[in-house]
């Protein structure tokens, strides 16, 4: 079993990206043996209101049982308890909120009150650090990256939450980690799409550092290749324990319930 917990339906605004639409990206799950993917409507998150983008969502994902919605909640507008109220309701596994692109503080007060939200109603909260290398991102394409202290002051700030933080390379992790209480850390989980694999040394250094039980599968994809993360996977010396548990045992048994 392969569970994706970092995927995307829908067109990119800054350039033309192929396979976007839900046939194409279950079309590369069946290539590369993903299972499960955890979906979030990609253009809504550039949108003023990112869950005007959920109704779609909603509907797609009912239609195929192998994708799952990953609601984006923006905590800066009304009605947001109702968004992660109806995700709650319909069994979504998380909800995302990238507070650079709502043109929110990481840390400040609208994402600390959706992380006690969170928290209180069982759900992890999905945070990517970028969406894309900063090298290939359109110049009016302006939000910041997410800050390492903003992670560490939202875990810290709800004993209940769960992070899902993606797109996080190792000296990101390292600084969330080490910067952290073992309980701290022990409620965030990173997914490995950004973290160098082979010839580098990055993600079998954290899988020993950090701990197997932190890391779970994730692509990015369409807008990155999900090949890549299979291939880390395949080139970095694994127990077979080990690798079931970065592609779905620590899913199931520490996000999803």
């Amino acid at each position: 079993m392969r569970i994706d917990v970092n995927a995307f339906l829908g067109a990119y605004p800054y350039r033309r990206v192929p396979g976007t639409a839900p046939d194409a990206v279950l079309r590369a799950m069946e290539r590369v043996g993903i299972d499960e993917a955890w979906v979030t409507h990609l253009p809504g998150l550039f949108w003023q209101a990112p869950p005007e983008g959920n109704a779609w969502l909603y509907e797609t994902t009912a239609r195929e049982r192998r994708l799952k919605p990953v609601p984006a909640v923006h905590p800066g507008l009304a009605g947001w308890e109702d968004v992660l109220g109806e995700a709650v309701d319909r069994g979504a596994p998380a909800v995302r909120c990238d507070p650079t692109y709502c043109g929110l503080d990481p840390a400040g007060a609208e994402m600390r009150v959706l992380t006690a939200a969170c928290g209180a109603a069982d759900v992890p909260l999905v945070m990517g650090v970028r969406l894309e290398d900063g090298r290939q991102r359109h110049p009016n394409d302006r939000a910041a990256e997410l800050p390492a202290a903003a992670v560490r002051a939202l875990i810290r700030s709800d004993d209940a939450v769960r992070l899902v933080v993606t797109h996080a390379d190792r000296a990101f992790v390292e600084e969330v980690h080490f910067g952290s209480t073992p309980e701290e850390a022990a409620r965030i989980w990173w997914d490995i799409c950004c973290i160098w694999g082979p010839p580098e040394d990055h993600l079998e250094t954290l899988l020993g550092t950090v701990g197997v039980g932190r890391f779970v599968f994730g692509t990015g994809q369409p807008l990155r290749i999900p090949d890549t993360s299979v291939a880390k996977l395949d080139l970095v010396e694994l127990s077979d324990a080990q690798r079931s548990a970065i592609e779905c045992d620590n899913v199931r048994a520490g996000l999803a319930g």
